[in-house]
């Protein structure tokens, strides 16, 4: 598997060791051993903070983010950009964000969610824009697994101020979720091939690959209820990535065991992107929604006033 290119980005810092350190665990991780794949300590030029018991907070909850400052996590709704939109990755749809938009839209934000085919890329990109097109001002795109490859090629639309990628994968310019790891050949994949050039995940499987802090009966009805991946969606290139001129924060799934942590350390680390880090699985934002949420509240909080990625 090839190394991630260096960001230019950032001439100060290598994060070449790093990259090559998550690529030799694997971006997709094994099932087979139970385990979520363990990884080194986040890369040190990433903005990091912790979001642990910030779902209790009723206002607004502040952590440390090493010798940076702080990273606040805003939790209740104030000035900046109002518009969300959600955009869902491979297997599922649009209603597994459904408990996100409760939280976000009860405090007054104005969410819309994508429902994107997941048949190319190219085509969810547009259906994303659509959504877009549709908002009355700034926007701040959220995207979950391969809806991150999705923002990434769709957040380049005027109206969009920032990019939250949950759990997700962050492609460059001419790659794909494929290239990154994304392939159901990699070993221990729970992906599998239909015909027509489709893909699925093993429903035995997709409890423990999926959602492993999900109920069993949460976890059952989202296998047996999935949206065929298509094969142009898994193989689509990005062309123009937009976290190279907006600005980006990425929650990091410590027990993914789909997009394993080392590989979010390092394509947050090279988007140049705020992060956090929470213990959950691939489906973080159905099992921990309230941390997800006061993330996309602090984009929306800081989105206008942040620069841009240099």
């Amino acid at each position: 598997m090839r190394s991630l290119p260096r960001s230019p980005r950032s001439p100060g810092r290598n994060p070449d060791a790093e990259v090559d350190a998550a690529l030799e665990v694997g971006f997709l991780g094994s099932v087979e051993g139970g385990d979520a794949v363990e990884a080194a300590g986040p890369a040190p030029e990433a903005h990091e903070a912790s979001v642990e018991g910030a779902e209790e907070s009723a206002d607004e909850v502040e952590e440390p983010r090493g010798n940076e400052g702080h990273v606040r996590l805003t939790t209740s709704a104030g000035p900046g950009a109002r518009n969300v939109v959600l955009v869902h990755g491979a297997f599922v749809d649009g209603s597994s964000w459904r408990a996100v938009y409760q939280l976000l839209t009860d405090d007054g934000y104005r969410v819309a969610v994508v429902q994107n085919p997941t048949l190319s890329l190219s085509g969810d990109a547009v259906a994303t824009r659509l959504v877009i097109d549709a908002q009355d001002g700034p926007v701040v795109l959220v995207g979950h697994s391969y809806g991150g490859a999705v923002i990434t090629e769709a957040g380049m639309h005027d109206k969009v101020v920032a990019l939250v990628y949950i759990a997700a994968f962050a492609p460059d310019g001419g790659e794909s979720v494929d290239a990154l790891g994304g392939n159901p050949d990699a070993a221990g994949s729970p992906i599998v091939a239909a015909p027509g050039g489709f893909y699925f995940q093993d429903r035995e499987k997709f409890h423990a690959s999926f959602g492993a802090d999900l109920s069993g009966r949460d976890a059952a009805f989202l296998a047996d209820s999935q949206v065929p991946w298509g094969a142009d969606a898994m193989t689509g290139t990005v062309t123009e990535p937009a976290w190279r001129v907006k600005p980006s924060w990425y929650l990091i799934a410590t027990e993914d065991r789909m997009i394993t942590a080392a590989a979010q350390r390092a394509m947050a680390q090279r988007a140049g992107a705020t992060t956090v880090e929470v213990t959950a699985s691939h489906a973080v934002y159905m099992s921990q929604q309230r941390a997800v949420a006061a993330l996309i509240r602090t984009a929306c909080a800081e989105a206008i006033a942040k620069p841009p990625p240099v």
